[in-house]
């Protein structure tokens, strides 16, 4: 797995809208910090979107995280855990 530092993470939960998430972190070698948004209506499959946290980078950086997410589980399922960890009841 690469290299995370994690700055910020938050999760609520209601009924309308589900889980709704946000992981702020960066990326050891990549010269911009990244926010994945992450939604799932019963906890279990999870959508998201991934965006630079403070200004626009390197497209290719991006993508290249973005491929990693669809392909190392492990990655995706840290970042969930960590948004999941900071729910708030």
């Amino acid at each position: 797995m690469i290299n995370i530092q994690v700055l910020d993470a938050s999760m609520t939960y209601s009924k309308e809208d589900g889980h709704v998430g946000k992981v702020q972190f960066g990326v050891e070698g990549h010269a911009n910090q990244y926010e994945i948004t992450l939604h799932s209506k019963k906890g279990n499959e999870w959508g998201y979107g991934l965006f630079f946290l403070h200004e626009s980078g390197k497209e290719e950086e991006l993508l290249a995280l973005e491929d990693l997410l669809e392909e190392d589980d492990e990655l995706f399922d840290f970042l969930v855990d960590t948004a999941k960890e900071k729910l708030v009841k």
